[in-house]
């Protein structure tokens, strides 16, 4: 499982955003989100965690590798596609 934390993902565009990115690399992929902590959850088994951080990169989005529960987001992080 990879983990990022996304920041200015904010709403359910993103997620349709993250999910057809990540699936055109891996369509068998299992991707969970939870909006309020900004947290994705990717299984995988065609594309590893630097292929699928260039992929929500490539999609518009600010992915970091999710480093524990202690991450904090500013305001400004927060800022999302439509919606923020």
């Amino acid at each position: 499982m990879t983990t990022f934390l996304v920041p200015d993902m904010t709403c359910g565009h993103c997620n349709s955003s993250i999910t057809k990115a990540v699936n055109a690399v891996d369509p068998a992929a299992g991707i969970q989100f939870d909006l309020p902590t900004h947290r994705v959850d990717i299984q995988s088994s065609k594309a590893d965690a630097a292929v699928l951080q260039k992929t929500i990169a490539d999609a518009g989005y600010t992915p970091e590798p999710f480093v524990g529960e202690s991450a904090l987001l500013t305001t400004a992080a927060r800022k999302g596609c439509c919606c923020g």
